[in-house]
C-alpha cells in the first residue's frame, strides 16, 4: 500500500481504528472540531496560483439563448462557454425580471449533477449561474465518465491533468462569464457549493479574488489522509479502493487537491454546514475544511449529511434559512 503521510494520529484521535467505522458512524462534535487539516504541500500555493493566472486569461466566449425552463419572476437562459482543455461547459443563468441585478451568485452541484436551475432563487436581486462541471450532467462528454466512482479517478496519476483541477478551472471561468455578462455585480459575487462542488469551491477560493462570500454545504475532498482510511458510500470509496490495492500513485495528486489545504488560504467570510454523520462525505473531512478556514466563518451543525427528508427535513429548512441570511450580505 502506498504510504500516506498524516499530520495527526487518527487512531489516537478517536481511540479506535478508522477502518473499523461504518459509513453511517456518528462522530462527536468536540472530536470533529479538534481535527486539523493535513500538511500543505510546499508547492501547493504556487501550483494553484499558476493555474489561476493562466485560466482567467482564457476567453470563455459565452453563448446564451432563452431556456425551456420557466421560473416565476426570472428569465432563464441556457448558457455554454469554452473552458480549459477544449471542454465545453453548459448550465443555466437566471436573471430577475421585476428588479435590477445588483449582485451575483454561482451555485454548484453534487456529484449527481443537476437538471435545471433551482425553483426558488436564493437571492431575488441576483444573476445566478448554475454551471455543470466537466463530465457531469449537461457538461457530460468523452472521455469523462459521469459515474462519480470513475469521474473521481480520471487522470489521477497526473496532478496537472487530474479532473478535479479542471473542475476548479471551470468554476473560475464560470465567475468570469457571470462578470462579463453583468459587470455591475463586481464586488458583490457569492458562491454556493454542496458536497462535490463544496470541495471544488474550497480549492477554487484559495486564490480566487472575485468572490466576496461563500457557503459550503457538506463539502467533500477534505483531509485525504483521513478520508482514505474511512469507509464511505461516496466517491471516496473509489479512491480508497485503488489506494488500498496500490494500483495508482494517487497520493501526490490528492495532496495538491485537498480541500482542507485550500481552505487555509481562504480569507473571505465562509459559512459551512457540516454533519456529524454522513455516509457519502466523511464528517472528519468536512470539519477539516471548516477548521482550516483562514477568514471569518460560521458553522451549521447537521445531524446527518446528504439527508433532507423525513426526520431530517427540519435541518434542510435551517440550512436554507441560514444560507439566505448569510448571502444577504452581498446586497448590503
Amino acid at each position: 500500500m502506498t504510504s500516506l503521510p498524516d499530520s495527526i494520529s487518527t487512531e489516537q484521535w478517536l481511540g479506535v481504528s478508522l477502518e473499523a467505522l461504518p459509513p453511517h458512524h456518528v462522530f462527536a462534535l468536540d472530536q470533529l472540531l479538534e481535527i486539523k487539516g493535513p500538511e500543505v504541500p510546499p508547492d501547493f500555493e504556487a501550483f494553484w496560483e499558476r493555474r489561476y493566472r493562466a485560466t482567467i486569461d482564457t476567453a470563455p466566449a459565452p453563448q446564451l439563448r432563452p431556456s425551456e425552463h420557466r421560473r416565476e419572476g426570472v428569465q432563464v437562459y441556457d448558457v455554454g462557454f469554452q473552458s480549459t482543455g477544449n471542454v465545453q461547459i453548459q448550465g443555466w443563468i437566471t436573471v430577475p425580471t421585476d428588479q435590477p441585478v445588483t449582485c451575483g451568485l454561482v451555485v454548484g452541484h453534487g456529484y449527481g449533477g443537476r437538471d435545471g436551475p433551482d425553483l426558488v432563487p436564493l437571492m431575488p436581486d441576483a444573476a445566478i449561474f448554475y454551471p455543470c462541471f466537466r463530465g457531469l450532467a449537461r457538461s457530460a462528454m468523452p472521455p469523462f465518465s459521469s459515474d462519480p466512482h470513475w469521474h473521481v479517478l480520471h487522470d489521477i496519476e497526473h496532478p496537472e491533468r487530474y479532473i478535479h483541477g479542471g473542475c476548479v478551472e471551470d468554476l473560475w471561468l464560470t465567475i468570469s462569464v457571470l462578470l462579463e455578462l453583468h459587470p455591475q455585480i463586481a464586488g458583490r459575487v457569492g458562491y454556493v457549493g454542496i458536497s462535490f462542488s463544496g470541495g471544488i469551491g474550497a480549492l477554487a477560493l484559495a486564490c480566487e479574488r472575485r468572490i466576496q462570500r461563500a457557503h459550503l454545504d457538506v463539502p467533500s475532498f477534505g483531509h485525504h489522509p483521513v478520508r482514505l482510511r474511512l469507509p464511505t458510500l461516496g466517491s471516496g470509496a473509489a479512491l480508497r479502493r485503488v489506494w488500498r490495492e496500490g494500483r495508482l500513485r494517487l497520493v501526490p495528486t490528492l495532496a495538491l487537491h485537498d480541500a482542507a489545504c485550500g481552505a487555509r488560504f481562504i480569507r473571505i467570510p465562509v459559512q459551512c454546514a457540516c454533519a456529524l454523520s454522513d455516509p457519502f462525505v466523511t464528517p472528519p473531512g468536512q470539519f477539516a475544511i471548516f477548521n482550516s478556514l483562514g477568514g471569518p466563518k460560521e458553522l451549521i451543525v447537521l445531524e446527518r449529511g446528504h439527508a433532507s427528508e423525513g426526520p431530517f427535513g427540519e435541518q434542510a429548512t435551517l440550512v436554507d434559512r441560514e444560507r439566505r441570511r448569510f448571502l444577504s450580505g452581498l446586497s448590503t
